[in-house]
């Protein structure tokens, strides 16, 4: 059961989130907020925390689980039951030597970034409210609580098989299995072997959203098996960020000392963490040869979907040979310039066909200027060959390419002034990164390039 809070008040709210479970944050009154906070459990509700175990830096760490999460219920929805889970609301049989809570801070970033990567259309948890208590937290410092409402049809990750596996307990495995594909799965159960095309399906999902992160450079920060969603989705916000000025080998997590988790290497690291479900699914598998054909699914998955969304980040519709040799360099001049790859990707869809003129603003994110136009003509040569228009590739272009990312200083400014009870910021922040892929010309600003002292932000698994 959740641990009372005392004092809630809103923080912020998603409306869009509010409205796919049928609710209205206009009608969030006094009683509303004693639930979203964990105060008042509905009647009928029957809350619960979740065991779950995990790969945490590529090292087995055993039990873990829910230890500040507690599913509330679900909501059916016309595309079917939504889990609504409070994040931050007490102990639980699995807080370990934490608290059960999570502080303001930390809340309004997953808040923000749920909401953030529904917009930019990635597969990803949701966030329907956040509500604070000025009730002291212990972190580095003495911060306030908060409770985030999360939503996702599921919150069953690869370390709940793992669990189960890893104790030798293949009755409540086969169980867990039986339920999630029966469930989330139902068009694998006919299958020859179901569990081999059970994981085949989430290694091919687990595919498609890591290749949906590198194309807008989102960074999760802390890939472990127990943050890994069996539908495919983003779980967890904790230390992750978006690329500004590009380096390949970037850290989001000032935690992650050896790079397990840089920018380069997840793609790789998803790979890892679906060998690690199909080895806690043997027992039900059956063979090595099984579980192997099923794996092997995933590096043609995330090739030919980051193809795509290469391609349609760069305005091209048909697919050729030496596309590769096009992107490859274009990424080292990327590296080369560390140039901000939101900015990037934007303007470049602004480029002429014809002309040279009117490139300024693309030059100007590059300190070698001739490197880049020595790629852009080589653009231009492959946009010719395809008879491009420009009016019409920079419409499909700006349809992929956000304006507006969660910069870590657009988030930073937020929750200074969510601490000092400020909440617009959170609320104008939301409304901005809702519409990602729109001018907003009254928000021109949250596109700009980050103020020097964003430099000296770190962001870590401590929340």
């Amino acid at each position: 059961m959740p641990t009372p809070l005392p004092a809630p008040y809103l923080v912020a709210a998603s409306a869009s989130a509010a409205r796919s479970i049928g609710l209205d944050p206009a009608e969030f009154d006094a009683d509303a907020l004693d639930v979203l906070i964990g105060n008042r459990v509905p009647d009928g509700a029957q809350p619960l925390a979740a065991v779950y175990s995990g790969h945490q830096f590529g090292v087995w760490a055993g039990q873990l689980g829910d230890g500040r999460a507690m599913l509330l219920g679900d909501v059916a929805t016309p595309d079917g039951p939504v889990e609504l889970q409070w994040k931050g609301a007490g102990l639980t049989p699995y807080s370990r030597m934490g608290d059960g809570r999570a502080v303001l801070r930390s809340s309004i970033r997953e808040f923000l970034c749920s909401e953030a990567m529904h917009g930019l259309g990635i597969p990803t948890t949701r966030a329907l409210s956040v509500v604070g208590s000025d009730q002291g937290i212990v972190r580095e410092t003495i911060e306030t609580a908060a409770v985030v409402i999360r939503m996702a049809p599921t919150f069953v990750r690869f370390g709940s098989f793992e669990h189960w596996f890893y104790r030798n307990d293949e009755a409540r495995l086969r169980t867990l299995a039986d339920y999630v594909i029966d469930r989330f799965y139902p068009q694998v159960r006919n299958e020859e072997n179901p569990y081999a095309a059970f994981v085949e399906e989430v290694t091919r999902r687990t595919a498609h959203m890591i290749a949906h992160w590198q194309a807008v450079g989102f960074m999760h920060g802390v890939m472990n098996t127990d943050n890994m969603s069996i539908l495919g989705q983003t779980l967890d916000y904790g230390p992750f960020g978006f690329m500004e000025a590009f380096d390949a080998q970037h850290i989001c997590n000032h935690t992650d000392q050896n790079g397990r988790y840089a920018y380069a290497m997840q793609p790789q690291i998803g790979h890892w963490n679906c060998y690690a479900l199909a080895q806690a699914l043997m027992p039900l598998i059956g063979t090595v040869e099984e579980a192997q054909e099923a794996l092997d699914v995933y590096q043609p998955a995330f090739a030919d979907k980051a193809n795509e969304l290469l391609h349609a980040k760069l305005g091209l519709k048909e697919f050729r040979e030496e596309d590769r040799t096009l992107l490859d360099n274009l990424f080292a001049v990327l590296q080369a310039n560390h140039a901000d790859f939101t900015q990037f990707f934007r303007r470049l869809g602004a480029l002429r066909v014809d002309s040279a003129q009117g490139d300024e603003p693309l030059r100007d994110l590059f300190i070698d200027r001739p490197a880049f136009d020595g790629w852009a003509e080589k653009y231009r040569t492959r946009l010719r060959q395809e008879g491009s228009v420009d009016a019409e590739r920079q419409l499909a272009m700006n349809r992929v390419n956000p304006k507006y990312v969660l910069r870590n200083y657009l988030a930073q400014v937020a929750i200074d002034k969510a601490q000092q009870k400020d909440f617009t910021e959170v609320n104008r922040l939301l409304a901005v990164l809702e519409r990602p892929f729109d001018e907003q010309p009254e928000h021109e600003s949250y596109a700009a390039l980050p103020p020097d002292w964003a430099a000296h932000l770190e962001v870590s698994c401590s929340s």
